[in-house]
């Protein structure tokens, strides 16, 4: 008898995936060089499946793991600066258990929510082809589905927001026909069953070090989203 769907399915699916050779090189390069400041350290160099609380009312999808951070860890969001921003915000907005992700044994757990990246693999320059968007969107529809509860999206840079829309067209492209021009804090409503959606700027450190992206905005965003679902 198959098994089932599930998150834990998924999962164990996405970690061997080399369905992309330019993204398998990638990351198995950057695992096998590192970085200087991680050269004693076992880098993940894989695909990072998603991470939270199969529960979750809100799901945060971002576009790709980091080649020094979740593609070290094993982890999305974890192991660099843009982790330690977001989650300093979920934890000030009660969505994590701690205000750090360091490693994938830091004890950091999700209350409510869900998070994933459109590929799962760390592309060269932070830059997915469309081919790739589209081998990972498998997994990432998989996951929409075993998330029942979740009745709010957040999706992380202009890129994740046109994954989004190509993901949702899939199931109703009469409501999902075109995709609206990307800008900060922009909330849109669909009809049900559809959750609601909630764009952000990415938390790259480059956004935020240029104060594109604060921790107030993306607090204040987190903020109206719980008080929303």
């Amino acid at each position: 008898m198959p098994e089932p769907d599930s998150l834990d399915r998924i999962s164990r699916e996405i970690v061997p995936c080399r369905r992309c050779a330019r993204l398998v090189g990638w990351r198995e390069k950057v695992a096998l060089e590192k970085r200087a400041m991680f050269r004693d350290q076992e880098y993940w160099g894989r695909p990072v499946p998603g991470f939270g609380d199969p529960e979750a009312v809100l799901w945060i999808i971002g576009l790709a793991p980091a080649a020094h951070g979740g593609n070290r860890t094993g982890r999305v969001f974890t192991g660099d600066r843009s982790g330690d921003f977001l989650f300093r915000c979920l934890y000030e907005t009660g969505w994590a258990r701690y205000p750090s992700s360091w490693g994938i044994n830091d004890g950091q757990r999700l209350d409510g929510a869900w998070i994933s990246a459109a590929v799962r693999c760390a592309p060269p320059e932070n830059r997915p082809s469309p081919e790739e968007f589209g081998n990972c969107r498998p997994f990432l529809w998989r996951e929409y589905h075993q998330l029942g509860h979740v009745r709010a999206v957040l999706v992380f840079g202009k890129l994740a927001l046109g994954e989004w829309f190509s993901l949702m067209r899939e199931e109703a492209p009469a409501v999902f026909r075109k995709t609206p021009s990307f800008a900060h804090g922009m909330k849109f409503a669909y009809p049900p069953p559809h959750p609601l959606l909630f764009v952000s700027y990415h938390p790259s450190q480059r956004n935020t070090q240029t104060g594109l992206l604060t921790e107030a905005m993306l607090c204040d965003l987190l903020e109206s989203i719980r008080s929303s679902v």
